[in-house]
């Protein structure tokens, strides 16, 4: 057997029926749609509302579209990997949930965190997996339901999230020169302060004064967190790109993390690249955290052709980023 690469073979998403758009979200808190047009790029977000539902049923239905999809044997599903910040509880996995769900019999399941780089990490895991030759199939989802983590209290933080998933199937070739490519990954442990949800962990559990102060919900300094993420993604696409010759004549695709339009624009300038040539769905689902570059994937599909070379880069809490070189591997109109 020759070398194993690592491939996407199949795309499936999903996002809620509710869209909550700046008109209405202005009607909930001091904001209007030119402040958030102005300093984020977001119109509108699919919101969860179902009582009850979790990232586990978004996960699902993306797993299930993409095993529609590929007609994938589910009896041949090694592995299920969910990348999230919103699991359903604090034990069990969400991943294993989902299994359940799907009625996948041979599959084990793992939850991934690595807050908005988690697709990004997670793919470069099943890569791994599948590059050892011990694994032939991997779905891996990214999945977030952000508004169980936002104040809809706080106007700086309440128009940036959406929720959402979507999810890949990751399968072995033979074939050279296709699939992950090459990876590149770092973590800041400075970026505590400035990006975190404060209790509901073990250091500060759930109390009557956590609820009473509203700490449950995602605190991000956005100053700060902007400036840092501009500065490390579009660092660390011109790294992968320089070691690996690639550059704005040879570069199909940039897929970065949805997080702010003014981030991903600066991304776009430091590879020279046209606005058209990079994956944006900000506008209309904001910030999904796990789920904005599979989305964006799923979204695009038909797109895509076969040997495109294409960067996805993403930055987010921990402070954690990097990018990523990837081949697509099949043609998406197809």
């Amino acid at each position: 057997m020759g070398k194993i690469n690592a491939i996407i073979t199949g795309i499936g998403g999903y996002v809620p029926d509710y869209v909550l758009n700046n008109e209405e979200l202005s009607r909930m808190v001091d904001t209007n749609d030119e402040w958030i047009m102005t300093r984020v790029g977001i119109k509108e977000r699919r919101i969860l509302t179902e009582e009850g539902l979790g990232t586990s049923y978004m996960a699902r239905k993306a797993a299930k579209q993409l095993m529609q999809k590929t007609g994938v044997d589910p009896d041949t599903i090694d592995a299920v990997i969910v990348t999230t910040s919103t699991a359903d509880y604090k034990f069990p996995s969400t991943a294993s949930i989902v299994l359940g769900k799907l009625g996948l019999k041979n599959a084990f399941a793992f939850d991934f965190w690595a807050a908005c780089c988690g697709f990004l990490y997670t793919l470069d895991v099943a890569a791994s997996m599948i590059q050892c030759g011990r694994y032939k199939k991997i779905i891996v989802i990214g999945a977030d339901k952000m508004s169980s983590v936002v104040d809809y209290k706080d106007r700086a933080t309440c128009p940036l999230f959406g929720d959402g998933a979507a999810a890949v199937l990751v399968e072995g070739t033979e074939e050279e020169n296709i699939g992950v490519m090459d990876s590149y990954f770092r973590a800041d442990g400075k970026g505590l302060p400035f990006l975190h949800l404060k209790a509901g962990g073990s250091v500060c559990p759930p109390s009557y004064f956590t609820i009473d102060h509203r700490l449950h919900y995602l605190y991000q300094e956005g100053r700060t967190v902007f400036r840092y993420a501009v500065t490390n993604m579009s660092d660390d696409c011109a790294l992968v790109a320089e070691r690996n010759g690639l550059n704005k004549d040879n570069i199909q695709w940039v897929v970065p993390h949805q997080a702010n339009m003014r981030i991903i624009e600066a991304v776009a300038k430091r590879l020279e690249l046209p606005m058209d040539q990079v994956m944006v769905n900000i506008e209309h689902y904001g910030n999904t955290s796990a789920a904005t570059i599979p989305l964006a994937l799923w979204e695009n599909e038909a797109k895509l052709k076969k040997g495109d070379n294409m960067i996805f880069t993403a930055f987010g809490a921990g402070f954690v980023h990097g990018a990523s070189y990837y081949k697509w591997a099949y043609d998406g109109a197809k």
